[in-house]
C-alpha cells in the first residue's frame, strides 16, 4: 500500500508551487467538426503498416472451439469481404523487402496466417488461396505432424485424431506452389507446464518450469537450451521437407520470450508473431502482432474486428496493491485473490497495473518484493500467480508496476542527497523517503538485476514505472552525482549551479534525461528476457504538464515521456494537488487540454484519477464513487480517451463496483468508446 507516498511527493520541496494553478478557470474551446481529428480507423494507414490475421482450423459444420475453428462458409465470406473492402493480402517476401527499403506495402495490406497444421488448410483454405491468388503463412507444430497415422496426436494433453492434421507430403506440395510460406509453430512447445509454486500452468516457450518436488525453478541455461533444441528440431524438419529453412516463427499461445527470441535470431528467423493487438510495421518483424479469429464470427462480426484492429481500443486501467492480497495464511491469500479476480472480471476493463513490490508500511521505501530475486528479500512468490490468474481468468493485460529508485538496498550504496541552502550542507534526502542515487553505479546494477529477475520469473503484458523517479531542484548532491556533473563541466557546488540560469537549465535537463535513460535501461533488461512486445508506461506528476518550467523541480518532462514510453500516466488527482472542489472540473479539463496540444498526446496518455483522499482522516479517505464517475465523464468530455484510477480497494468494494463499472468499462454506457 502506498497511502503516504503520493501526498508526500506532492509536498516534496515544491508543494507550495502547485497552488498557483489550482484555482484558475479555463474555458473549453469549441472545435468545428471539420477541424476535429479523425479516429485512426477513419484515416489512411501509416506507410508500411499491415494487419496480420490469425486463423486456425476450418470445418464445414459445427466449428469446434477447442481448435478455434471457423466454418468453411464463413471463411469464404471473410475472404470475399476482404477483397470487396479493399484489403490486399501480401507475402512475407513483400514485407521483408519493404523493411529493406524495397517497394512499400500497398494500402490496407494484410498477411494471412494459419496455425497448428490442420488438414483443413489443404482441403479448404489452399483452394481458396489458389482461386484468389493470395499468399499465406502456414505454421504447423512439428510433433503433431510427426505423429504416426495409427496414433492419436497429443494436443496439449488431449488426444486428437491424427487425420485432423496435415501430412508432411501435403506441406511440401503447398510449399512448392509459391503461395504458401511454411513457418514454424515450434516442434513441441505447444503445451503448458507448471511455472510457479502455486501450480499454475503457463506456456512452455515463455516461462520457466517450476519443480514442485524440489521447489526450484528452471535455470536460464536450462530454459535457453530447451528452447534452442526445439528450434533446431523444427527448423531442420521444415528444411528437409520443403528444401528451405523457415524464416517465420509463430509463438505458441501468442506468448513471446526475449530469451527464446535470441535463439530464434541465431537460427536465422526473420519474423516472430504474437497475439498482441494492433497493426504491424515492417520495421519490427520480430515483434509482429496478430488479430486472432475465433468463435466463428459472421461477416459482420469479422468486419467489426478488422475495423477495430486498425485502432487500439480505449485503455481503462486500475491500480491494484498486491499488499491487499497477501496474507500470512495462504488460504486467506487465495480467498483475497478470488475476490480480486471476480471483481476485475465483472468490471470488464483491459488493464490492471499490479504492484510487484511490497510496501506494507505505506512509506514508499521498498524492503521486499513479490518475486524471486538476487537483491531483496522475497515477501512471497506471489506476483506471477496473481498476474496469471488475472490474465487467464479475468482476461486483462497485467502491467508490472515497479519503483525506479525507492529500494532499500545495502548501506554502502549511495542515496539521493539534498543540498540544504540554510546550512549549506549535503544531507541524505528523506523527503518523501530515501531513494537510491541514480548516479551510483552499484545501485543501478542492483536495480537492473531486480527488473531482470522480475522478467525471469513472471509473465506479464506491460511495465509501469512508478512516480518515484524524481529529483528536486536541490537534488542530487551525493558524491556519485557530483562526479557526473563534473564530467559535464559543471561545478561541484549546487548553489553555484542554481545561481547561473544557463547552468541551472543545463543541470535540470541532464537530470531529467539521466532518469529517462535509466528507465529505458530497465525496460531493456525486461524486454531482453520477456520479449520486445512489452509496452512501457510511466507515472508523471501533473505540474510538468501545466507548467513546463517545473521540470527543474521534478526532473520530469511531458514531451520526453510521450516520446520515450508507449504510455504516459499523469496523476490527475485534484485532492492531492490541493485544488478547490469548485475548480476540480476546470482543472481536469486544463490538464487534458495541455496534453492534447502535443502530437498524438491523447492517444499515448492514460489519465489516472485518485480513489482516495490521503489528506482526509483514514476513515474518510475513500472518495465517493459518484465523484470518480463524474471525473471520468469530465475527462472524456475534455477529449481524454484513456483513463484509470488508483487505488482499487477490492476487499472493501471501493469504489463501488456497480457504480464504477458503467463509467470505466468499454463495454458499458454512458460514454462508451
Amino acid at each position: 500500500m502506498l497511502t503516504l507516498l503520493r501526498p508526500l511527493l506532492t509536498c516534496f520541496v515544491f508543494g507550495a508551487l502547485l497552488l498557483n494553478v489550482a484555482c484558475t478557470h479555463y474555458a473549453e474551446p469549441f472545435i468545428p467538426p471539420h477541424e476535429r481529428s479523425k479516429p485512426e480507423n477513419e484515416t489512411a494507414w501509416r506507410e508500411n503498416t499491415y494487419l496480420v490475421i490469425a486463423w486456425h482450423d476450418v470445418e464445414d459444420a459445427d466449428p469446434d472451439q477447442r481448435f478455434l475453428s471457423v466454418s468453411t462458409a464463413h471463411l469464404q465470406q471473410q475472404f470475399s469481404w476482404l477483397k470487396t473492402a479493399g484489403y490486399t493480402p501480401v507475402s512475407v517476401d513483400q514485407i521483408l523487402a519493404a523493411k529493406n527499403q524495397g517497394p512499400a506495402l500497398p494500402p490496407k495490406a494484410v498477411l494471412l496466417t494459419f496455425d497448428d497444421g490442420y488438414v483443413s488448410f489443404y482441403e479448404r483454405v489452399y483452394p481458396l488461396l489458389q482461386a484468389y491468388q493470395w499468399p499465406a503463412v502456414l505454421a504447423p507444430v512439428g510433433k503433431w505432424l510427426d505423429t504416426p497415422a495409427n496414433q492419436m496426436v497429443d494436443f496439449g494433453g488431449e488426444p486428437v485424431a491424427r487425420d485432423r492434421f496435415l501430412t508432411w507430403e501435403q506441406v511440401a506440395e503447398m510449399s512448392r506452389s509459391g503461395l504458401v510460406e511454411i513457418g514454424a509453430h515450434s516442434y513441441d512447445l505447444h503445451y503448458g507446464h507448471i511455472a510457479n509454486p502455486q501450480g499454475n500452468t503457463q506456456p512452455v516457450a515463455a516461462s520457466r518450469h517450476y519443480n514442485l518436488a524440489t521447489q526450484q525453478y528452471e535455470t536460464t541455461e536450462q530454459f535457453t537450451q530447451r528452447i534452442a533444441l526445439d528450434i533446431e528440431r523444427i527448423t531442420s524438419k521444415i528444411k528437409a521437407v520443403t528444401g528451405t529453412a523457415p524464416r517465420v516463427w509463430i509463438w505458441p499461445y501468442g506468448r513471446a520470450s526475449g530469451l527464446a527470441l535470441s535463439e530464434l535470431q541465431k537460427a536465422g528467423y526473420e519474423m516472430a508473431m504474437t497475439l498482441e493487438d494492433g497493426l504491424a510495421h515492417v520495421a519490427e518483424p520480430l515483434n509482429t502482432p496478430r488479430l486472432l479469429i475465433n468463435k466463428n464470427p459472421s461477416t459482420v462480426d469479422f468486419s467489426n474486428y478488422m475495423v477495430a484492429a486498425e485502432r487500439a481500443p480505449a485503455k481503462r486501467l486500475v491500480h491494484v496493491d498486491l499488499d491487499y492480497i497477501y496474507d500470512p495464511d495462504p488460504e486467506q491469500t487465495e480467498r483475497n485473490l478470488d475476490t480480486l479476480v471476480q471483481r476485475i472480471a465483472d468490471m470488464r476493463i483491459p488493464i490492471v497495473a499490479l504492484q510487484a513490490f511490497a510496501d506494507p508500511e505505506g512509506d514508499g521505501l521498498i524492503k521486499s518484493v513479490y518475486f524471486p530475486n538476487q537483491v531483496l528479500p522475497m515477501r512471497a512468490d506471489l506476483f506471477n500467480r496473481v498476474a496469471w490468474q488475472l490474465r487467464s481468468r479475468a482476461d486483462v493485460r497485467v502491467y508490472a508496476w515497479m519503483p525506479v529508485l525507492g529500494f532499500d538496498l545495502a548501506d554502502d550504496i549511495t542515496r539521493v542527497h539534498r543540498y540544504d541552502p540554510d546550512t549549506q550542507s549535503s544531507i541524505v534526502s528523506d523527503e518523501p523517503y530515501r531513494r537510491i542515487s541514480p548516479f551510483d553505479e552499484q545501485g543501478r546494477e542492483q536495480i537492473k538485476q531486480l527488473y531482470a529477475d522480475l522478467a525471469s520469473y513472471s509473465l506479464f503484458n506491460g511495465l509501469l514505472f512508478h512516480d518515484d523517479a524524481v529529483l528536486s531542484d536541490f537534488e542530487d548532491n551525493s558524491p556519485a552525482a557530483l562526479a557526473h556533473y563534473a564530467s559535464l563541466g559543471l561545478p561541484s557546488d549546487i548553489a553555484e549551479i542554481r545561481a547561473d540560469p544557463d547552468m541551472y537549465q543545463h543541470w535540470s535537463r541532464y537530470k531529467t534525461q539521466f532518469l529517462n535513460d535509466f528507465t529505458l535501461e530497465l525496460a531493456a533488461e525486461v524486454k531482453a528476457i520477456s520479449g520486445p512486445h512489452i509496452p512501457t508506461a510511466r507515472n508523471l506528476f501533473v505540474l510538468p504538464i501545466l507548467q513546463p518550467e517545473s521540470e527543474q523541480w521534478f526532473a520530469q518532462n511531458v514531451d520526453d515521456f510521450l516520446d520515450l514510453y508507449d504510455y504516459t500516466i499523469p496523476m490527475v488527482m485534484p485532492r492531492m494537488e490541493g485544488v478547490a472542489k469548485r475548480d476540480e472540473d476546470q482543472w481536469i479539463r486544463h490538464v487534458v487540454a495541455e496534453v492534447a496540444k502535443r502530437p498524438n498526446g491523447l492517444e499515448k496518455t492514460i489519465f489516472e484519477i485518485q480513489a482516495r483522499d490521503w489528506s482526509a482522516p483514514p476513515e474518510k479517505q475513500h472518495i465517493p464513487t459518484r465523484t470518480l464517475v463524474h471525473w471520468m465523464e469530465v475527462l472524456q468530455r475534455a477529449g481524454a480517451r484513456h483513463f484509470g484510477y488508483y487505488p482499487d480497494d477490492f476487499l472493501l468494494n471501493q469504489p463501488n463496483l456497480h457504480e464504477i463499472r458503467p463509467a470505466i468499462s468499454n463495454e458499458w454506457f454512458p460514454f462508451k468508446q
